[in-house]
């Protein structure tokens, strides 16, 4: 499984689509793409124009979001007291929580904001 983080999803969606390609390369492979609500609560409050919110919703429908769930709110409470400078990360934090728990890979073009998360498999 592939959890699909807010960097990702701007990048092939919006502007120029410059990761398009590489989102429908995955989903023709057959991998499992999670959206986490946290990062649909990202999507939609950024500046989104009606069609890219018309092909996040055809990629990825909302009723078949990944919720926050309390293992997810455990590990996500776990990392913030463990890392060094965890303040104004929360919501990566719980991106990284909902990979971590799931075992799965985390796609983000935001590597750096991850870097320090033990176990975790960027994409």
């Amino acid at each position: 499984m592939i959890v699909v983080d807010t960097s990702a999803l701007i990048d092939s969606l919006c502007g120029t689509q410059r990761s398009l390609h590489q989102l429908t390369t995955l989903i023709d492979d057959g991998e499992r793409l999670a959206l986490p609500s946290i990062v649909l609560y990202e999507w939609l409050r950024g500046p989104r124009f009606p069609q890219e919110l018309q092909f996040q919703e055809e990629l990825f429908p909302r009723d078949q979001v990944v919720a926050f769930e309390a293992p997810d709110a455990a590990v996500a409470a776990d990392l913030y007291r463990r890392l060094r400078r965890p303040r104004g990360r929360e919501l990566d934090l719980a991106i990284a929580a909902m990979a971590l728990t799931r075992d799965a890979t985390l796609w983000t073009f935001n590597a750096d904001d991850f870097s320090d998360i033990p176990g975790l498999r960027l994409l």
